[in-house]
């Protein structure tokens, strides 16, 4: 592989601590954004206006990409619930309409507006999506990763971010939030996503050794 680094083109902290453990143990060396000196703008939360995970995650990518000159990774991910026809799916970060929040601010506000949309449903089967898009000099490609299950009455687990304490992982029977990262990753729709896209970049580094 080469020595240039892979950016991380995410400010999320949760993302990255999920993430990079990943990529070390697959040998890979990546950079995040703010290592890379990249200053956050407050154009950013514009590059996900897209209706598709896939559209919004290489809009980040290519962004970064511009910027940075390394090779980027980028993502997209959100809840999609069945009662909420699919919602809140692409606007899942700032459903709750509380844009001056952050961190796990918002994560609280978007959980309860969640439960308050649901307060009458009896279905309440849910799915996590993510897209990781991967822009370098090769071209666009798009990975995706999915899991299934329901989101809960009140919430369970202190780990995770974003709907993680709602979201009852049908795979692992325990949220999200009271997974450790292992068991997370091995199951979760992120975990699938970035396995795939690291599968594929070792198949590449085979191949060039060949």
């Amino acid at each position: 592989m080469s020595s240039t680094p892979f950016l991380l083109a995410t400010r999320s902290l949760g993302k990255l601590y999920e993430l990079r453990p990943m990529f070390e143990a697959a040998g890979v060396e990546v950079t995040d954004l703010d290592d890379a000196g990249i200053a956050e703008t407050g154009g950013e939360d514009d590059l996900e206006h897209f209706e598709t995970f896939e559209e919004n995650a290489l809009a980040k990518a290519r962004y970064f990409r511009a910027k940075s000159g390394l090779p980027t990774i980028a993502d997209d991910s959100g809840l999609e619930v069945r009662a909420l026809a699919g919602a809140p799916g692409v606007r899942t970060k700032r459903w709750s309409g509380r844009s001056a929040l952050e961190g796990r601010a918002l994560d609280v506000a978007n959980n309860e507006y969640l439960l308050a949309k649901l307060a009458d449903a009896v279905d309440r089967r849910a799915r996590y999506v993510c897209v990781a898009a991967l822009v370098d000099a090769s071209g666009e490609h798009l990975f995706r990763g999915e899991t299934e299950g329901e989101i809960l009455r009140e919430p369970r687990g202190d780990g995770g971010f974003g709907y993680d304490p709602l979201f009852l992982s049908a795979d692992l029977g325990m949220t999200f939030a009271e997974a450790e990262r292992h068991e997370k990753e091995r199951r979760s729709h992120r975990g699938r996503a970035f396995a795939q896209l690291i599968s594929w970049l070792d198949a590449r580094r085979q191949s060039a050794r060949s």
